[in-house]
């Protein structure tokens, strides 16, 4: 009896268990460690479109707070389903960077409340299609999921890239000082993980992030103007930007939301293959997919851009194995106070981009070979490669040439074009369909085999 209590108590407080509650003096860093994973790019979007739709800075402002606010509920969710809302797993949820070319073009012509109104009934499509996972399951195996994977993993690192060298736009861009901080992130993130052992092993991301900031501070390359602006103290308001419905943004958004089901598949395929070693079940796919959904409609509500789950959290899982729910419970907690004080979180805007980018380089890496360990579970046959090989093909491809879709309407630009994920998992979904099993055939014929097994006895 003592040694079943002795284990019980051990599990209980293991980082690498979904119910584990760890000493807070652990789990609160590590919570921040996702936390500054995706608070940049949580923040990025709301920027981009309050400068495009000319909002002034208190709107602004209002923008990031909810965006932090939203994010921080629906984690929440995720990890703590209401019925079957929510995948009981460690996703961190956050405004996507891949609706954003469609939020622009509805911008554009109906202003912010025609995207919150086409996100809000968009967001409640992806949620049917929660409902409806199961039956669609098994077009989904790991040869599936994981070219899926794959794909987000070697289409983010162009993203991690860009931020080594300063972010986008950045007067110093590609500078020796942004790729030297960078490297000094990337290097000390590296150390940390396979050459020490414990906490500060799986602290590796947050104690890069911490040397790159320091080092960050002593280039001279961190403002607090941001800080110094943000208020004290702000609650959310509902509907404060109003809603507008109109059908052709309302199509847009729907051929979105099927996009972001297939991401979250790759994701949450991504988090119990990287931190449990298995693949995820019928319940987790669907109640991610329905909390993606709703939470996105709630997002709407509060003025929020349509939320999905982070991939640089996914790599951060893969990379660390922690998959405490209650890790990263305390990281959503911060980013729903950060919602209520706008200072909090702009303290966490100041780090460089060039910081960010030397530990997301890291997890979007891993992101990649977690996509390659789930295609590894399907026999590596010709057709099973030749599926996997066209669909990084065309979809990295395309992606890389955009202008291959010139003479193409401007709405199948922006689905295909953008995001080399779509191109990559229609084309695995119809490969896998269409081409038979029986005429898989091995990548060594019957004589190197026979050779391999007489050299192995």
């Amino acid at each position: 009896m003592k040694i079943e209590k002795k284990i019980r108590k051990t599990n209980d407080t293991s980082v690498y268990e979904l119910d584990g509650k760890p000493p807070l003096r652990e789990a609160i860093p590590l919570g921040m460690q996702h936390i500054l994973a995706m608070f940049v790019g949580n923040v990025t979007v709301p920027i981009i479109i309050a400068g495009l739709l000319g909002f002034d800075v208190a709107q602004k402002t209002m923008l990031i707070q909810y965006a932090m606010f939203v994010a921080g509920i629906v984690t929440m969710i995720q990890l703590y389903p209401i019925g079957r809302i929510g995948a009981k797993l460690p996703i961190v949820m956050g405004t996507s960077f891949g609706f954003l070319p469609t939020c622009i073009a509805i911008g554009k012509s109906f202003g912010l409340a025609g995207i919150l109104g086409a996100q809000f009934v968009g967001g409640f499509f992806c949620g049917i299609l929660g409902l409806f996972l199961k039956p669609l399951r098994k077009f989904f195996p790991p040869l599936v999921t994981g070219t899926v994977l794959l794909t987000i993993g070697l289409s983010l690192l162009p993203t991690g890239i860009t931020a080594m060298a300063g972010g986008a736009g950045a007067a110093d861009f590609g500078s020796f000082t942004n790729l030297f901080i960078a490297f000094v992130v990337l290097i000390t993130v590296v150390y940390f993980r396979q050459f020490t052992k414990g906490f500060s092993s799986m602290a590796a991301i947050l104690i890069g992030i911490i040397v790159g900031y320091i080092v960050a501070l002593a280039f001279g390359k961190v403002s607090f103007d941001a800080v110094a602006q943000a208020g004290w103290f702000s609650l959310p308001k509902p509907l404060v930007f109003g809603m507008t419905f109109h059908w052709e943004a309302i199509a847009a958004m729907l051929i979105m939301y099927i996009v972001t089901t297939v991401e979250t598949v790759g994701d949450i395929s991504g988090i119990t293959m990287g931190g449990a070693g298995r693949e995820a079940t019928d319940r987790e796919l669907s109640g991610g997919i329905i909390s993606n959904g709703l939470g996105s409609s709630f997002a709407a509500i509060f003025g929020a851009l349509p939320n999905t789950s982070y991939s640089q959290n996914v790599g951060l899982i893969s990379l660390t194995g922690v998959m405490s729910r209650f890790v990263v419970a305390l990281g959503a907690s911060f980013l729903i106070i950060a919602g209520l004080f706008p200072k909090l979180g702009a303290l966490v805007t100041t780090i460089p981009q060039s910081v960010l980018g030397g530990a997301t380089i890291v997890m979007f890496s891993m992101i990649a070979v977690t996509g390659i360990a789930l295609i590894s579970k399907s026999e590596l046959n010709q057709r099973n490669l030749l599926t996997v090989g066209l669909a990084l093909a065309l979809g990295l491809g395309v992606t890389s040439v955009p202008n291959a879709l010139q003479h193409f309407p401007e709405s199948v630009r922006l689905i295909f074009g953008g995001s080399g994920i779509v191109i990559a998992c229609i084309v695995a979904l119809v490969l896998n369909i269409i081409l038979p099993q029986e005429l898989g055939k091995s990548l060594f014929g019957k004589h190197e085999q026979q050779e391999g097994a007489k050299a192995n006895n």
